[in-house]
Protein backbone atom coordinates (compact mmCIF):
# COMPACT_ATOMS: atom_id res chain seq x y z
CA UNK A 1 0.00 0.00 0.00
CA UNK A 2 1.20 3.35 -1.16
CA UNK A 3 0.56 6.16 1.65
CA UNK A 4 1.89 9.66 1.73
CA UNK A 5 2.50 11.40 4.78
CA UNK A 6 0.15 14.42 5.43
CA UNK A 7 3.56 16.51 4.73
CA UNK A 8 3.72 15.11 1.25
CA UNK A 9 0.05 16.12 0.85
CA UNK A 10 0.41 19.39 2.04
CA UNK A 11 3.17 20.21 -0.18
CA UNK A 12 1.48 18.48 -3.20
CA UNK A 13 -1.84 20.78 -2.26
CA UNK A 14 0.39 24.03 -1.88
CA UNK A 15 2.49 23.85 -5.03
CA UNK A 16 -1.25 22.93 -6.98
CA UNK A 17 -2.38 26.08 -5.35
CA UNK A 18 0.96 28.39 -5.89
CA UNK A 19 0.82 26.76 -9.47
CA UNK A 20 -3.32 27.97 -10.25
CA UNK A 21 -2.90 31.13 -8.75
CA UNK A 22 0.26 31.39 -10.88
CA UNK A 23 -1.49 30.37 -14.09
CA UNK A 24 -4.39 33.30 -13.40
CA UNK A 25 -1.95 36.03 -12.37
CA UNK A 26 -1.16 35.93 -15.78
CA UNK A 27 -4.33 36.10 -17.90
CA UNK A 28 -5.48 39.14 -15.56
CA UNK A 29 -2.32 40.51 -16.70
CA UNK A 30 -3.01 40.38 -20.25
CA UNK A 31 -5.12 43.52 -21.30
CA UNK A 32 -8.28 43.03 -23.26
CA UNK A 33 -8.06 44.78 -26.84
CA UNK A 34 -10.18 47.89 -25.71
CA UNK A 35 -7.58 48.10 -22.41
CA UNK A 36 -5.05 48.36 -24.81
CA UNK A 37 -6.34 50.62 -27.38
CA UNK A 38 -7.91 53.39 -24.64
CA UNK A 39 -5.29 56.45 -24.73
CA UNK A 40 -4.44 59.09 -27.34
CA UNK A 41 -3.25 58.34 -30.36
CA UNK A 42 -1.36 60.41 -33.12
CA UNK A 43 -1.12 59.60 -36.90
CA UNK A 44 2.06 58.51 -38.39
CA UNK A 45 0.60 57.69 -41.73
CA UNK A 46 -2.65 57.01 -43.61
CA UNK A 47 -2.99 55.32 -47.26
CA UNK A 48 -5.50 54.84 -49.77
CA UNK A 49 -4.51 51.23 -50.71
CA UNK A 50 -6.15 50.53 -54.34
CA UNK A 51 -7.52 47.49 -55.46
CA UNK A 52 -4.38 47.24 -57.92
CA UNK A 53 -2.04 47.49 -55.02
CA UNK A 54 -0.94 51.57 -55.89
CA UNK A 55 -1.07 53.47 -52.87
CA UNK A 56 -2.27 57.53 -52.31
CA UNK A 57 -0.88 59.11 -49.22
CA UNK A 58 -4.22 60.29 -48.05
CA UNK A 59 -2.94 63.19 -46.11
CA UNK A 60 0.33 63.82 -47.16
CA UNK A 61 3.98 63.05 -46.32
CA UNK A 62 3.59 64.21 -43.16
CA UNK A 63 0.09 64.19 -41.40
CA UNK A 64 -1.43 65.96 -38.56
CA UNK A 65 -3.92 64.10 -36.32
CA UNK A 66 -5.06 62.43 -33.44
CA UNK A 67 -7.60 60.12 -31.73
CA UNK A 68 -8.18 59.09 -28.70
CA UNK A 69 -10.23 56.30 -26.92
CA UNK A 70 -11.55 56.60 -23.90
CA UNK A 71 -11.79 53.72 -20.60
CA UNK A 72 -16.04 54.76 -20.79
CA UNK A 73 -16.32 53.99 -24.44
CA UNK A 74 -16.36 57.28 -26.21
CA UNK A 75 -13.50 58.38 -29.24
CA UNK A 76 -12.75 61.51 -30.92
CA UNK A 77 -10.75 62.11 -34.30
CA UNK A 78 -9.39 64.83 -35.71
CA UNK A 79 -7.20 65.42 -39.05
CA UNK A 80 -5.84 68.28 -40.68
CA UNK A 81 -3.66 68.48 -43.97
CA UNK A 82 -2.30 71.01 -46.30
CA UNK A 83 -2.84 68.36 -48.90
CA UNK A 84 -6.15 67.41 -47.86
CA UNK A 85 -9.06 68.91 -46.91
CA UNK A 86 -13.10 67.07 -46.36
CA UNK A 87 -15.94 69.04 -47.66
CA UNK A 88 -18.81 69.59 -45.60
CA UNK A 89 -21.60 71.90 -46.00
CA UNK A 90 -22.12 75.00 -43.67
CA UNK A 91 -25.41 74.05 -42.32
CA UNK A 92 -25.15 70.12 -42.23
CA UNK A 93 -27.22 68.76 -44.38
CA UNK A 94 -26.94 65.91 -46.48
CA UNK A 95 -24.95 65.92 -49.52
CA UNK A 96 -25.89 63.25 -52.41
CA UNK A 97 -22.87 61.46 -52.76
CA UNK A 98 -20.22 60.97 -50.53
CA UNK A 99 -17.59 61.57 -53.46
CA UNK A 100 -17.28 65.47 -53.64
CA UNK A 101 -16.48 65.31 -57.13
CA UNK A 102 -20.44 64.46 -57.65
CA UNK A 103 -22.03 67.00 -55.64
CA UNK A 104 -25.16 69.37 -57.24
CA UNK A 105 -24.84 72.99 -57.67
CA UNK A 106 -27.18 73.88 -54.84
CA UNK A 107 -24.77 71.46 -52.77
CA UNK A 108 -21.68 73.29 -54.50
CA UNK A 109 -22.44 76.52 -53.48
CA UNK A 110 -23.20 75.67 -49.55
CA UNK A 111 -19.78 74.14 -49.16
CA UNK A 112 -16.72 75.26 -46.63
CA UNK A 113 -13.70 73.36 -46.49
CA UNK A 114 -13.08 71.90 -42.72
CA UNK A 115 -10.59 69.86 -41.47
CA UNK A 116 -11.96 65.86 -40.92
CA UNK A 117 -12.86 65.80 -37.49
CA UNK A 118 -16.10 63.20 -35.73
CA UNK A 119 -16.70 61.52 -32.37
CA UNK A 120 -19.10 59.51 -30.53
CA UNK A 121 -19.08 56.00 -28.82
CA UNK A 122 -17.36 52.98 -30.04
CA UNK A 123 -17.09 49.18 -29.10
CA UNK A 124 -14.41 46.36 -29.40
CA UNK A 125 -15.23 42.93 -31.19
CA UNK A 126 -12.62 41.34 -29.48
CA UNK A 127 -12.87 38.11 -30.99
CA UNK A 128 -12.74 39.66 -34.63
CA UNK A 129 -10.45 42.22 -33.79
CA UNK A 130 -12.55 45.20 -34.90
CA UNK A 131 -13.11 48.46 -33.23
CA UNK A 132 -17.19 49.64 -34.02
CA UNK A 133 -16.74 53.19 -34.01
CA UNK A 134 -20.57 54.86 -33.70
CA UNK A 135 -20.63 58.55 -34.99
CA UNK A 136 -22.16 61.36 -33.08
CA UNK A 137 -20.84 64.27 -35.32
CA UNK A 138 -18.81 64.79 -38.48
CA UNK A 139 -17.73 67.27 -40.06
CA UNK A 140 -18.65 65.24 -43.39
CA UNK A 141 -22.66 65.22 -42.65
CA UNK A 142 -23.32 61.73 -44.60
CA UNK A 143 -21.19 59.80 -41.53
CA UNK A 144 -23.45 61.43 -38.73
CA UNK A 145 -25.54 58.27 -37.29
CA UNK A 146 -23.52 56.10 -38.93
CA UNK A 147 -21.11 52.96 -37.43
CA UNK A 148 -17.67 52.56 -39.15
CA UNK A 149 -15.29 49.45 -38.63
CA UNK A 150 -11.86 49.42 -38.01
CA UNK A 151 -10.09 46.09 -38.32
CA UNK A 152 -7.27 46.22 -36.27
CA UNK A 153 -4.05 44.76 -37.77
CA UNK A 154 -1.51 45.45 -35.05
CA UNK A 155 -1.55 46.84 -31.60
CA UNK A 156 1.57 47.05 -29.49
CA UNK A 157 1.75 49.51 -26.49
CA UNK A 158 3.24 52.33 -28.40
CA UNK A 159 1.99 51.29 -32.46
CA UNK A 160 -1.95 51.08 -33.86
CA UNK A 161 -2.36 49.69 -37.04
CA UNK A 162 -5.68 49.87 -38.49
CA UNK A 163 -7.20 49.78 -41.84
CA UNK A 164 -11.06 50.21 -42.70
CA UNK A 165 -13.18 50.61 -46.72
CA UNK A 166 -13.04 53.86 -48.14
CA UNK A 167 -15.71 55.53 -49.26
CA UNK A 168 -14.57 54.34 -53.00
CA UNK A 169 -15.83 50.48 -53.87
CA UNK A 170 -12.35 48.64 -53.51
CA UNK A 171 -10.65 51.37 -51.64
CA UNK A 172 -9.09 50.44 -47.93
CA UNK A 173 -7.63 52.85 -45.86
CA UNK A 174 -4.55 51.89 -43.94
CA UNK A 175 -3.83 54.07 -40.90
CA UNK A 176 -1.07 53.64 -38.75
CA UNK A 177 -0.26 55.62 -35.20
CA UNK A 178 1.59 56.24 -32.32
CA UNK A 179 0.91 56.42 -28.46
CA UNK A 180 1.50 59.91 -27.38
CA UNK A 181 3.23 61.02 -24.90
Amino acid sequence: MNRRTPLAMSTTALLCLAVSLSSSDSLAQQKSLKDQLVGTWTLVSSDQVRPDGSKLKQFGANPKGINVFDANGRFFLMIASSRFLVIASADNTKIVSYDPSKTNSEEIDSLTVEPMAYYGTYTVNEAERVAILHLEASTFPNQVGTDQKRTITTLTANELKYSSPAAMSGVQVHQVWKRAK
